[in-house]
C-alpha cells in the first residue's frame, strides 16, 4: 500500500471514468470495488451526481464525472501538473491537442483535456484541494496507467516534450521515467523513477491510455463484474509477477483488474 498527499509534476495523479449514468456506474463500481461514492467534498451533503468521488476507507481513489456529449465511456488518466495552460501550450507545441480546457474545477483544481499525436486522451491536472488518488497499489486501488500505441517512437517525444518522461525499452513494452523521481517500493521489479508504462496498441485498437486497479481476489473480482452487468474483454490471464484481466463495465468503459501472484 501507499498513501500519498502529494504528487511531484509530471507524476500520473489521479484516474477517473466518465459515464452516461452516473448513478448506474456508482452501484457497478461499489459493487465492484468495495468503494463508497460521495458526491460533495461534505460527505454529509446530498450526493452531486455530476462527479463522484470514490472513496476507500476514507481515502479518494478515483473519479466518477457525466459524460460530455458524444464521447463514448472510458477512463481518463490525469498527469500532475504545475499549470495547466502551460501543458497545454508544450502539447501544443510537441504535436499534439488541446480537446477543452483549461477548465476550473474548484475547489479541487483546474485541467486540461489533450491528445497525443497518435490519439490518445488524458488529462494535466493543476491541484488545488485534491492532489490526487491518496491510496495506490493495494487491493481497490489503482495501480498504474499503460498507453497504448501504434507508434511508440512517436508517442515517446511527444510525452519527453511535455512532462519530461524517457522511454526505455523492458521486454514488449517500454518503461516511461520522470528522472528524479523517487516512487513506489524498493521491492518493486521496475526502477522506483517509473510513472507509466507504453505498450503497443492491439491490431485495429486505437491509441488509448489504460488503467489497472489491484484486487486481492482476481477471481472473484471477474466474476462480481458480470454478475454487475459488466464483462470480460480478455480473460484471466498471467502476467507476472500479476494476474491480470481486461473488462468492460455495463457502459463499455475498459478498465483491467490485476492480482499480485509471485
Amino acid at each position: 500500500m501507499s498513501t500519498r498527499d502529494s504528487y511531484p509534476a509530471g507524476v500520473p495523479c489521479w484516474v477517473e471514468t466518465l459515464q452516461a449514468d452516473t448513478r448506474a456506474a456508482a452501484a457497478f463500481y461499489e459493487g465492484l470495488m468495495g468503494w463508497t461514492l460521495v458526491g460533495s467534498e461534505d460527505p454529509d451533503e446530498e450526493h452531486d451526481w455530476t462527479y463522484l468521488v470514490a472513496r476507500l476507507d476514507g481515502a479518494d481513489v478515483a473519479g466518477i464525472g457525466a459524460l460530455p456529449d458524444g464521447l463514448a465511456p472510458s477512463w481518463v488518466t490525469h498527469v500532475r501538473v504545475d499549470s495547466a495552460q502551460d501543458a497545454a501550450e508544450r502539447a501544443r507545441a510537441t504535436g499534439g491537442a488541446v480537446l477543452d480546457g483549461p477548465v476550473d474545477a474548484s475547489p479541487a483544481g483546474r485541467f486540461v483535456v489533450l491528445a497525443d499525436p497518435l490519439g490518445a486522451v488524458f488529462c494535466a491536472w493543476e491541484a488545488e484541494i485534491r492532489a490526487g488518488a491518496e491510496r495506490i497499489n493495494e487491493p481497490g486501488a489503482w495501480a498504474m496507467s499503460a498507453l497504448q500505441t501504434p507508434d511508440p517512437a512517436r508517442a515517446a517525444a511527444f510525452y519527453e516534450g511535455v512532462f519530461g518522461w524517457l522511454a526505455e525499452a523492458w521486454g514488449p513494452v517500454h518503461l516511461l521515467r520522470l528522472p528524479g523521481y523517487v516512487g513506489g517500493t524498493d521491492q518493486q521489479p521496475v526502477p522506483r523513477d517509473v510513472v507509466a508504462v507504453m505498450a503497443p496498441a492491439q491490431p485495429g485498437g486505437a491509441p488509448a491510455w489504460a488503467v489497472d486497479f489491484w484486487v486481492a481476489d482476481l477471481d472473484a473480482a471477474v466474476a462480481r463484474a458480470a454478475d454487475l452487468g459488466g464483462r470480460a474483454l480478455v480473460p484471466i490471464h498471467d502476467r507476472p509477477p500479476f494476474r491480470s484481466a481486461v473488462l468492460a463495465d455495463p457502459e463499455g468503459a475498459a478498465f483491467s483488474l490485476s492480482q499480485h501472484a509471485p
